[in-house]
């Protein structure tokens, strides 16, 4: 099975040297194996094939990405239980609005299609687009609760290490950013019923500024700058 084959190779990566190592590569993996791994349990109830292609696709090439980036420094902290549920619900969440961004992509594509040429082969197996999109939004509503729950746990992990809650770096400025951007995205939803391209703009917009609070972030300390 793939998501036991890429497990295995993300755990030798993971726990290099007796040691919790989150760099670039591991993380960008672990956060794929993660949306793998739930796409796979959701598909008992939901089969959407053409998001399989995709997200398969994906795993793939994160599992070269971890043997090529860099492996970063041992993660410190790891012994304390808010920051193991902070890390838990951070990098669950990632994965659910990396479902839902997989997933306005192929919406965006399924809509230009339908007024032009026939859909490919991938893309004929989908539900209907409004079924789609009802989806979507009960991806982003628990990818919410569980950034909300992310953010909180760790204002409060930074208020126990460093006498205060918010420390405004890159990573916070930019969580923060993607917060209002699917909070809005919900309450739009809720109150005018926002949908079709205004929605997956919404959700594309967020979903870039969470990769850019954490991976973006990353990327170029560790691979630009070598700290």
């Amino acid at each position: 099975m793939p998501l036991l084959g890429h497990a295995w190779l993300l755990g030798q990566a993971l726990f290099s040297e007796g040691e919790m190592r989150l760099g670039v590569g591991t993380s960008l993996s672990l956060i794929v194996w993660l949306t793998a791994l739930i796409y796979w349990l959701a598909s008992f109830r939901q089969r959407l094939e053409g998001l399989q292609v995709l997200i398969y696709a994906l795993a793939a090439s994160t599992v070269l990405a971890s043997l090529v980036l860099p492996s970063g420094k041992p993660l410190t902290h790891t012994h304390l239980g808010l920051f193991r549920v902070h890390l838990l619900l951070s990098l669950l969440s990632y994965s659910l609005f990396t479902i839902a961004s997989l997933q306005a992509l192929l919406m965006a594509a399924m809509e230009r299609r339908l007024h032009g040429a026939s859909l490919p082969f991938f893309l004929q197996h989908l539900p209907p687009l409004l079924s789609l999109e009802t989806l979507l939004f009960r991806i982003l509503g628990l990818g919410f609760f569980l950034l909300t729950l992310s953010l909180a746990s760790g204002m409060f992990f930074s208020e126990e290490l460093f006498g205060k809650p918010l420390q405004f770096t890159h990573k916070v400025i930019f969580g923060i950013s993607s917060w209002i951007i699917f909070a809005s995205l919900l309450l739009g939803r809720w109150l005018w019923g926002w949908r079709g391209r205004v929605a997956l703009r919404w959700t594309l917009s967020g979903f870039l500024a969470l990769v850019l609070a954490y991976l973006g972030t990353k990327f170029v300390l560790e691979v630009l700058l070598h700290r």
